[in-house]
């Protein structure tokens, strides 16, 4: 039987170390008179949560005492030519402190989206990785509305601060800067490991940051799950069928992959994660769960990130042409990014050890897809065909019996309807980044050359 988050052993350390030093017992002091503190400060102790009251009185003490020391200094003054001269080089250092302080006590007094209270023994203590890009941080914000304790590990490599930045301050929620190709020593009862680039751009920029992030970090994240007795759910990818040859792609498909090419760094990369993953369950005894997951869009995708979802929506809404890559007749099948996070915790609440396809088997060709996010959009942008790029997949299109069978899971979000909010986000996105100076252009999806035509 699996032990609950009350009655989870510290980890004693293992194969990448010793465990981290045990922290120092707290020790009560003499508490503070309420007389010698503002009501501000009152306002601000009682609203920080227990972990942080040391460090943020901390601060707040020394705000306080510096601006005592500030208003004796001033009242020293200096008789010149019939005038009081004030110093006021105190009030330039204090000032900042005070403005720290109010804006301290603005984060701690928040709104935050809604969140179910859970018991002591149904509450987790749930680590995702890769927590603040795309998929993560939705998957977050379904763990957190759920009741759990969600820690975020992320190194925003393609993550982004802003996507989790609403959960900031809340009891139940953590985020470190950490790259989990380093090993990490936390409590927790599920592991989530999504932590790596997804879009071609990314990970052909670093394809060797990309497999190591795939083969260390899993290693890393699977010693951490055998030493706290977590289980863990690996984000795999449908690119492990690579150039498939059959059709729709089945978990027992062993795939169809070239093991040299541009997009090797990720296809490979998962593959041997899964690998690892299954070693460590038949030689350790860990908890696994593989989602295979297909081509995903919604909110918070980045703009530039080289995808077919974006790159057609950003340049619909600029009034560029849209870039097809060959004919646009391969084809994709395209899920909003809700039902992949309703299919992830499925996964991991189940008892299904082997892999599991979450993705829409609804197929489109990719020059469907553009006139469909063109008329969506009302754009005027023509349709452009480049050269046909490298070891780009003909068809992709997942077979989910399993998912349903086993999981009772199927994708149940409209494609136009998750585009209309898709393309409501990017115009939102663009607003801001127009605010901020900074117009983002599509990047190429895929390695091309040769010359264009227009349609």
């Amino acid at each position: 039987m699996r032990a609950g988050p009350a009655g989870r052993k510290r980890a004693r350390g293992g194969a990448f170390g010793p465990p981290p030093p045990q922290p120092l017992k707290e020790h009560s002091g003499r508490s503070a008179r309420p007389g010698m503190l503002s009501q501000a400060l009152l306002r601000l102790a009682s609203a920080v949560s227990r972990r942080r009251m040391k460090l943020l009185l901390g601060i707040a003490l020394l705000a306080y005492v510096a601006s005592i020391w500030g208003n004796l200094v001033n009242m020293r003054s200096i008789q010149e030519n019939g005038e009081l001269k004030i110093e006021s080089k105190i009030e330039e250092i204090v000032e900042p402190l005070r403005e720290k302080i109010r804006d301290l006590e603005k984060s701690f007094t928040q709104k935050y989206p809604p969140v179910k209270f859970l018991s002591e023994k149904d509450r987790k203590r749930i680590l995702v990785t890769g927590g603040a890009g795309f998929v993560g941080s939705h998957l977050t914000d379904k763990l957190m509305m759920d009741g759990h304790e969600v820690t975020v590990v992320d190194n925003f490599f393609t993550g982004r601060k802003r996507n989790v930045e609403h959960w900031i301050g809340h009891e139940n929620f953590e985020l470190i800067n950490h790259d989990v190709v380093e090993p990490l020593y936390i409590e927790v009862d599920q592991i989530y490991h999504l932590a790596s680039p997804a879009s071609p751009p990314n990970y052909m920029y670093n394809p060797i940051k990309t497999l190591k992030t795939n083969t260390i970090g899993t290693l890393n994240m699977l010693g951490l799950a055998k030493r706290v007795g977590a289980r863990l759910l690996l984000a795999s990818t449908s690119e492990v069928y690579g150039d498939p040859e059959v059709h729709p792609q089945t978990e027992d498909y062993w795939g169809h992959v070239n093991p040299i090419g541009p997009r090797a760094c990720y296809d490979e990369g998962k593959r041997v994660a899964e690998t690892m993953c299954y070693a460590y369950m038949k030689q350790e005894g860990v908890e696994v769960r593989v989602a295979r997951i297909f081509n995903t869009f919604g909110p918070r995708m980045h703009m530039n990130d080289g995808r077919v979802v974006s790159n057609f929506i950003l340049q619909a809404l600029q009034g560029e042409p849209l870039t097809v890559y060959g004919s646009g007749s391969q084809t994709r099948a395209f899920q909003y990014v809700s039902d992949l996070v309703n299919g992830l915790v499925a996964l991991m609440s189940s008892n299904v050890s082997s892999p599991v396809n979450l993705g829409n088997p609804e197929e489109h060709t990719i020059l469907e897809f553009a006139q469909l996010i063109k008329n969506l959009v009302g754009s005027g942008s023509e349709i452009q065909f480049l050269s046909e790029a490298q070891d780009d997949p003909q068809k992709r299109k997942p077979d989910i019996k399993k998912a349903k069978l086993m999981l009772g899971w199927e994708p149940v979000v409209p494609l136009e309807e998750g585009l209309n909010k898709a393309i409501h986000y990017f115009r939102k996105e663009l607003e801001y980044q127009a605010n901020n100076q900074y117009i983002p252009k599509p990047k190429p999806a895929r390695i091309k050359k040769g010359r264009t035509r227009h349609n």
